[in-house]
């Protein structure tokens, strides 16, 4: 069974460009929460915060089993990049407009949680017509085909 809980506000709201895939650093509890499913990054965000990169605002519900050593499920969490790409992602952050936002928290085939992070520019109000406009289209295509 495999962990996917997908950010789909994130393509509606921003042009999506660069995406890079990171690992978290996590407690066992919320570890143990996302393999249930009861996580959601809707309205988290990611900075950089005394040279290291952190998610914000992302929700990992408390695991109910967890005994003493719980979590809190809004804290901020440490994401794991290569130096390279930190260097990339600082240089595009540096832009006006330009945000990173997780799209994708998942397991990997190692059995650790990942999260794919796009570099993100906000849509405006007429932009998000015209992709509302285009999915439409799609779907209208989609049943006339079958």
């Amino acid at each position: 069974m495999a962990v996917e809980i997908k950010n789909k506000k994130a393509s509606f709201e921003y042009f999506l460009t660069d995406e890079f895939t990171a690992g978290m650093q996590l407690v066992g509890s919320e570890i143990k929460s996302i393999r249930a499913g009861k996580a959601s990054i809707t309205e988290a965000y990611c900075r950089f915060h005394d040279g290291e990169f952190f998610l914000f605002n992302a929700y990992i519900a408390e695991y109910p089993n967890a005994g003493y050593a719980g979590h809190e499920s809004r804290r901020q969490r440490k994401l794991l990049l290569k130096k390279v790409e930190l260097r990339k992602l600082e240089k595009k952050l540096k832009d006006v407009g330009v945000t990173v936002v997780p799209t994708l928290l998942f397991i990997g085939d190692s059995g650790y949680a990942k999260l794919k992070i796009a570099v993100a520019k906000g849509k405006k109000l007429h932009d998000k017509r015209d992709t509302l406009k285009q999915k439409d289209i799609a779907r209208d295509l989609d049943r006339r085909m079958d």
